[in-house]
């Protein structure tokens, strides 16, 4: 793995972009769509300083570029992260934290951008997320978790604490998104910081790192062992290790697995902020917030905000792929244009027919036009998209918008939780419709023989995603 950052002036000061080429390890994953070709193909703009991994370092990068954010903040070690970000800064107790956070207006990274202030409010207060007081847990001082626990009592001291939990969600259950991996392998620290930030915040007792298998886990392992020799925590933390699922980063199915249950969504009807692990307040925050969080709370939310724009502030992690040089992992400020991000990753390689943003939920927006859209909520809207999770995938002029999508629709419904009508029975019948779509011969034009008709495929398609809309 290398890591590439814009030139830029020492912490806190931000570079215009920066850059993680990541190979296939680290998306092409068991379970996956196959990975897209070309993943950490050279050559990179001569305005990149190429950070190298030590030979035998597994793929991590031997040292840091002092300048930006979270990929240039990146150290694998605890005593070069803590050259370069200093100490953790403890608050003195639960909800001193969120003034800052408020004031940063840092939102969700895991897609669904809500503010993050108020999802830390909710968890420490014992409030709904819509402001009004549930009043149905009590809640008690922070204390450090014990390290020595009794297996076979867990689960009832669990469910007999009162105290909240707060879990880092990094399952990435997108295909596309590289970010959370590749944060949690080259800045463990960053995270974990954020983690312990957020557990005093919220008068957690209780703190879960929850993860896929792969090289992540050995990194967020490595970092945990090296910040208990140096007591740089006040909180346990575990690892739990998700499914190779699309639906296991789901909010409630992660409580589900962190249980010891499958990791499916499933019904609540109260908020995770009120009953959620064991019935317990539980705040679970994507993996790339808590570096945020962890970082604003070192330089203020006016350093946060001296990026982005007004509306979304800060910077954010993309993962580009596609008909890109060197596909990998960015970090851009928000209102960053399409054709930037393509630049970071190495430029185009050929010519563009259009961007899909946001994922396999995301949306499509045309070749040439769509370079100069930004990357920002504001500026997606209007083209029905959004960054959700920040993929931005590159589909060159010869490829087909309409084959490509039947192809993600056939991987979303074999990925369904099995557990409504709509899913289990209406995903791959719509499937099957739009593949209908797409069964044209290349040169002609027309359906393929014994295709059935492309215009009655449609049709079927647009009624049966009319049902299916809301449901999952």
């Amino acid at each position: 793995m290398t890591i590439r950052a814009a030139t830029g002036a020492a912490q806190p000061s931000i570079p215009t972009g920066t850059s993680i080429a990541t190979g296939t390890s680290d998306v092409g994953r068991a379970g996956s769509p196959e990975a897209q070709p070309g993943w950490g193909r050279e050559p990179w703009p001569a305005a990149m300083h190429a950070v190298r991994p030590a030979a035998g370092a597994g793929g991590l990068p031997a040292h840091h570029v002092p300048a930006g954010r979270l990929l240039t903040a990146a150290a694998s070690d605890l005593a070069a992260h803590d050259r370069q970000c200093g100490p953790l800064p403890w608050r003195g107790g639960p909800g001193r934290l969120l003034p800052e956070i408020h004031d940063s207006g840092l939102t969700g990274r895991g897609g669904a951008a809500f503010p993050t202030w108020r999802k830390l409010a909710a968890s420490a207060e014992g409030t709904c997320l819509d402001g009004s007081h549930s009043g149905s847990a009590h809640r008690g001082s922070t204390h450090r978790g014990s390290q020595h626990r009794n297996a076979g009592h867990r689960a009832d001291r669990y469910r007999s604490s009162a105290h909240p939990v707060v879990v880092a969600n990094a399952a990435e259950g997108e295909p596309e998104s590289a970010k959370d991996v590749t944060l949690l392998t080259v800045a463990p620290h960053l995270v974990l910081d954020g983690l312990q930030l957020a557990a005093e915040a919220v008068g957690a007792d209780d703190a879960f790192v929850y993860l896929k298998p792969g090289p992540a886990v050995t990194a967020v392992r490595r970092a945990l062992a090296q910040r208990r020799a140096a007591g740089w925590d006040r909180f346990t933390v575990q690892i739990r290790e998700a499914p190779e699922t699309f639906v296991a980063g789901e909010a409630s199915a992660v409580i589900a697995a962190l249980e010891g249950g499958a990791a499916r969504p499933r019904a609540h009807w109260q908020p995770l902020a009120e009953a959620g692990f064991h019935g317990r307040p539980t705040l679970v925050q994507n993996a790339e917030t808590l570096a945020h969080l962890a970082l604003i709370a070192r330089w203020g939310a006016s350093w946060f905000r001296s990026v982005g724009t007004a509306e979304e502030p800060g910077t954010f992690l993309a993962t580009v792929t596609g008909a890109v040089a060197a596909p990998g992992v960015v970090e851009v400020p928000f209102g960053t244009p399409l054709g930037t991000l393509a630049q970071l990753a190495g430029g185009f390689t050929e010519q563009v027919g259009a961007f899909r943003v946001g994922g396999y939920s995301g949306a499509w927006l045309p070749g040439g036009p769509g370079a100069t859209i930004a990357m920002s909520r504001a500026a997606l809207a209007p083209w029905g998209a959004a960054p959700g999770t920040g993929v931005v995938a590159v589909l060159p002029a010869r490829g087909c918008g309409l084959v490509e999508t039947a192809r993600i629709v056939g991987y979303l419904a074999a990925q369904n939780a099995g557990q409504c009508g709509p899913c289990v029975s209406g995903l791959p019948q719509l499937a099957d419709a739009v593949a209908g779509m797409a069964r044209t011969d290349g040169g002609s034009g027309g359906p393929v023989q014994g295709a059935g008709d492309p215009g009655q495929s449609a049709i079927r398609a647009l009624r049966l995603a009319a049902l299916v809309a809301g449901r999952g």
